[in-house]
């Protein structure tokens, strides 16, 4: 069999390059105190579209050029990887799209608290999420704001566009829900949704006495001062439909700490990347030792078996009954010439090309789109497979 020659010639700077340049040290200066999954997140990255993860060989039947597509990693943290992971997602969300206004709130944690979230973080992670939706549903439920059960998609963050350590849940909730009976669709009141400065109080007091509950040893080594000082919540109108899910699934749902997009340059000790600044409204460019960028990185890859993405009230897989019920009452309720039909297609179609623009995602051979991929020589899509080269070391 032939052996393979390297992938076609990158844009720029990859995160993957900065790992293999900096891996080793950082490894030497932090591996004993790493998690499994970030010892994993960098060797599937450094990994990632090489010889090493095996590939395909094909032909173009116009040029005559072979060349490979080597396997992607996979891993969550990788930031290449989750194009077509994104779209085989969505496909299955789609029993779940509501015809409806949507609404995004963020929950966000006091900086006291980052160093207990960072020492125990699968537990932190997870109480977080569970009471900033506990605390949306019996908001929701009030008569005066909703009297209703919404459908909540929760996502945790952990970063910032510096990539410091920032805790906090992403969560799209339905505007409207179902009513306690089970039988009626109860819309929200325009674009008001639930007061947020209550919505931070109850989030802070629920998860006070949550971990006062659960982790009796954790709470007693917080200073009782933390627990006075204002959480921040925000709740706003995320608009309709198609738009609004396909907006939070690009931007929240599969984002990585950092985009290979957003990596300028690199030198033999340092990193450039580029950054957000939300208060100016404008990017900004940052300069880090290489190893002090793979700290950073790495804080944000989660623990192994945790899951992310969580869904809450009507949205719960014990409430698939009432979501039904929702989507069809929603769809007789609603004027046909005022309906923007919900079309599975034009939104994979739409979240493909922001895959493209915005993450640059690589094509994987192991998906059944990359069968026959374009010629990186002449970009013809007439190719075919040649052969396969099987992982280092074996399947």
């Amino acid at each position: 069999m032939v052996e393979p020659s390297t992938c076609p010639p990158k844009a720029g700077v990859e995160l993957a390059d900065v790992v293999g340049r900096f891996g080793s040290e950082y490894l030497a200066r932090y591996g004993p105190g790493m998690m499994p999954s970030q010892k994993r997140a960098l060797r599937d990255i450094a990994a990632c579209c090489t010889r090493e993860l095996g590939g395909r060989l094909y032909r173009c039947d116009d040029c005559h050029d072979t060349f490979w597509r080597y396997h992607c990693c996979r891993n969550r943290a990788c930031p290449k990887c989750h194009g077509s992971q994104t779209r085989q997602w969505l496909e299955q969300r789609e029993a779940e799209l509501l015809p409806c206004d949507y609404f995004h709130a963020v929950a966000t944690v006091p900086s006291e608290l980052h160093g207990v979230f960072h020492r125990h973080q699968k537990a932190m992670y997870g109480l977080l999420m569970q009471v900033a939706a506990e605390a949306l549903k019996e908001l929701c439920a009030r008569k005066r704001h909703l009297g209703a059960l919404p459908g909540i998609l929760s996502v945790l963050h952990t970063w910032n566009g510096r990539l410091g350590y920032h805790p906090h849940v992403h969560m799209l909730i339905t505007g409207g829900g179902i009513t306690p009976d089970g039988q009626h669709w109860e819309p929200a009141r325009g674009e008001f949704l639930v007061p947020v400065a209550v919505l931070s109080r109850k989030i802070a007091a629920k998860f006070r006495d949550a971990l006062k509950a659960k982790a009796p040893a954790v709470f007693a080594g917080i200073p009782g001062s933390v627990w006075r000082r204002q959480w921040v919540s925000f709740v706003k109108h995320y608009g309709h439909g198609n738009d609004a899910v396909l907006n939070y699934l690009s931007r929240y749902v599969f984002r990585t700490a950092i985009t290979n997009a957003r990596i300028l340059g690199m030198d033999q000790t340092h990193v450039t990347f580029r950054w957000k600044d939300r208060h100016a409204q404008a990017w900004r460019t940052q300069r880090l030792a290489g190893v002090e960028f793979l700290r950073r990185f790495l804080q944000h890859v989660l623990p192994r078996g945790f899951h992310k993405v969580r869904y809450y009230g009507l949205w719960h897989p014990s409430k698939r009954t009432e979501s039904a019920r929702a989507w069809v009452e929603l769809m007789l309720e609603t004027p046909a010439e005022t309906t923007k039909p919900l079309k599975l297609a034009d939104l994979l179609d739409a979240l493909g090309q922001l895959a493209q623009r915005t993450d640059q995602a690589c094509p994987d051979p192991q998906d059944d789109d990359a069968d026959c991929p374009r010629c990186p020589h002449c970009g013809s899509v007439r190719t075919r497979l040649l052969g396969e080269y099987p992982r280092c070391g074996g399947p």
